[in-house]
């Protein structure tokens, strides 16, 4: 399975898809969408009105990757359930902790 980030010199870049309104603020693993690209699974409670969903979304991540919330960005699909979140840091650590949030959690 290809994995859905990207590495950068500054940092990493993820694929996602959005839950919003999702119960609870977590990541569920790693899915392929119908036309093969794979995105992190990512739910969150906020509703998607007004940034709330991004703004979880970023918090969640930091959270997980233990990384200040100035470290992570929205580069694509602000209005979209499938964003591309930019990361700053170190690439090699940021993809690590990455794959341990999502080995387990595979469909």
């Amino acid at each position: 399975m290809n994995v859905p980030w990207r590495f950068s010199a500054d940092g990493i870049a993820v694929a996602l898809r959005v839950t919003p309104r999702g119960g609870s603020d977590a990541i569920d693993g790693i899915e392929t969408l119908a036309d093969g690209r794979s995105v992190v699974k990512v739910r969150v409670r906020a509703i998607a009105d007004g940034g709330e969903a991004n703004k979880a979304v970023i918090e969640l991540l930091a959270k997980s990757l233990r990384v200040p919330k100035s470290h992570l960005r929205v580069m694509s699909g602000t209005t979209s359930r499938l964003k591309q979140v930019a990361i700053d840091g170190d690439p090699k650590q940021l993809g690590d902790a990455l794959k341990v949030l999502t080995q387990t959690k595979e469909s």
